[in-house]
């Protein structure tokens, strides 16, 4: 064996060594020592976050190993980069929950999880081969079952990770048994080998279709598509604050890009005779259902789950339109939801963290109390619902133009159905902005305090990506370079 091969594994080998020095820093030092892992993890996830930006650290071109079952390229290494922002984002927002006395003796347990599921989001994007996206999809999903659960004294964290245990194999069941169908019929795992027995016609149209249905199934539970977002509400609401904000950016950002990746270089050659019209529904009946439960819910983070099935169905725009500018289009809307649902994550955990209020009702008249928390919210329901100039307005144009670059009379009534849902959104997001700043009149149960340094960075962070996004348009030329342009 060529061990040389995991020098491309340049991204996967740094984590791994983040993963060890935080692993051995959990389990060697003593306990008085031990308080401070959360800040040492912030600042070394910090370092290999920076370095990935390096050019020396970025592949020439497309690099493969280990027979084609690994590939990385800079559009790769780009997608892991912008999900190690949102990572960071996470870490530094955890950090003031992570440190309370309740945590004392699972400190380290969360970062080690939390970089093992990262690890496994990594092969997931990187794999040629169904074997390896397998181990790697298991790797991300089993320990997240295990943040879930993380607050043991809740009985809602408890029920959180049964739902969530019980989807995450439910959905990889049903991802292996399409994977059986395509495995019988074309003889291969390989990505290419599969996508080369079907373009000569060795795979039957409708036993393909079958299977095809059944991977888009076991990949819609990771995404969160309706009519398999049904654990997405509960999930969200028992999960610690840090969690659900992991589970909404990064799990989704990672499968996202994993599923693009599947069904155009594996199923890409049947797209209009196979799964064309099955995903245009799957579009239309997420962003629609996400967005008309998000208007009945008064838990905020029930509110934003629906709101992030709302944001799956856009994101599934970007995978529709596989060429260079829907590339670009998907990396740059991920981005921008990074910034904008952590931000509002960031404002719902420094209130919970102060108060233990998640109810949209005690947020009436919270600007009169904690004016800095309300412009943050604010800021970040705009730039999910689309408003210019924030960065979400762009990010919908460029996912909305890479979509209808695709030409046909379909696509052109599916995006008016997007931009219509866009409306409804809108009054939702506007729901949360009108209790913070139009209630005034009422009393506010959340009282004056200050949030936690790295709370405040966290938001500082968000905002700085919101508000900048929308002003530097050269990034996303950049990704568009990236992307093949």
């Amino acid at each position: 064996m060529d061990y040389s091969q995991f020098l491309v594994m340049k991204q996967e080998i740094c984590l791994l060594v983040l993963f060890l020095l935080v692993f051995l820093n959990d389990t060697f030092l003593p306990r008085k020592a031990q308080s401070g892992i959360g800040l040492i993890t912030c600042i070394l996830f910090a370092v290999f976050t920076l370095g990935g930006f390096c050019p020396a650290m970025m592949p020439d071109g497309v690099a493969v190993a280990f027979s084609g079952m690994y590939e990385t390229s800079p559009v790769i290494f780009a997608i892991k980069n912008i999900l190690n922002i949102g990572v960071f984002i996470v870490l530094i927002q955890s950090l003031r929950w992570n440190s309370s006395e309740k945590q004392t003796m699972r400190r380290g347990e969360f970062y080690e999880l939390l970089l093992i599921t990262l690890f496994g989001m990594y092969l997931m994007i990187s794999a040629r081969h169904f074997l390896l996206f397998i181990i790697g999809l298991e790797t991300a999903s089993l320990p997240l079952a295990a943040m879930v659960a993380f607050d043991k004294h809740r009985y809602e964290s408890h029920e959180a990770a049964v739902k969530y245990i019980l989807t995450a194999v439910f959905s990889s069941a049903v991802i292996m048994m399409g994977l059986s169908f395509v495995y019988g019929m074309t003889g291969s795992l390989y990505f290419s080998g599969i996508s080369g027995s079907i373009a000569i016609g060795n795979a039957p149209i409708v036993p393909l279709v079958i299977a095809l249905a059944f991977v888009i199934a076991g990949m819609g539970f990771k995404l969160s598509l309706v009519p398999f977002h049904l654990w997405t509400g509960d999930v969200y609401q028992g999960a610690p604050t840090s969690v659900t904000s992991y589970l909404s950016v990064i799990s989704k950002g990672s499968a996202a890009f994993a599923f693009l990746v599947i069904l155009w270089q594996v199923f890409g050659s049947v797209y209009a005779d196979a799964w064309e019209w099955m995903l245009y529904a799957l579009i239309v009946l997420t962003i629609t259902i996400g967005n008309l439960f998000a208007i009945r819910q008064r838990n905020m983070k029930r509110f934003l789950a629906f709101s992030s099935v709302s944001q799956a169905g856009y994101i599934m725009l970007g995978i529709i339109a596989y060429n260079a500018m829907g590339m670009a289009a998907l990396m740059y809307y991920i981005l921008v939801y990074i910034f904008s649902n952590l931000a509002a994550f960031g404002v719902i955990g420094a209130i919970e963290n102060k108060t233990g209020k998640v109810s949209m009702d005690d947020y009436n008249g919270l600007y009169k109390t904690n004016p800095r928390l309300a412009v943050t919210m604010m800021l970040a329901m705009f730039s999910l619902a689309g408003i210019p100039p924030f960065a979400g307005f762009f990010s919908k144009f460029f996912i909305f133009t890479s979509a209808i670059n695709q030409g046909s009379v379909a696509i052109y009534v599916l995006v008016l159905i997007a931009l219509i849902n866009t409306i409804v959104s809108l009054y939702y997001y506007l729901l949360v902005v009108k209790a913070m700043f139009i209630k005034t009149e009422e009393e506010c149960t959340i009282a004056t305090f200050r949030s936690a340094l790295s709370e405040r960075v966290g938001m500082w962070i968000c905002l700085a990506g919101i508000l900048g996004l929308g002003i530097v348009s050269f990034f996303y030329d950049s990704l568009l370079t990236i992307s093949g342009c």
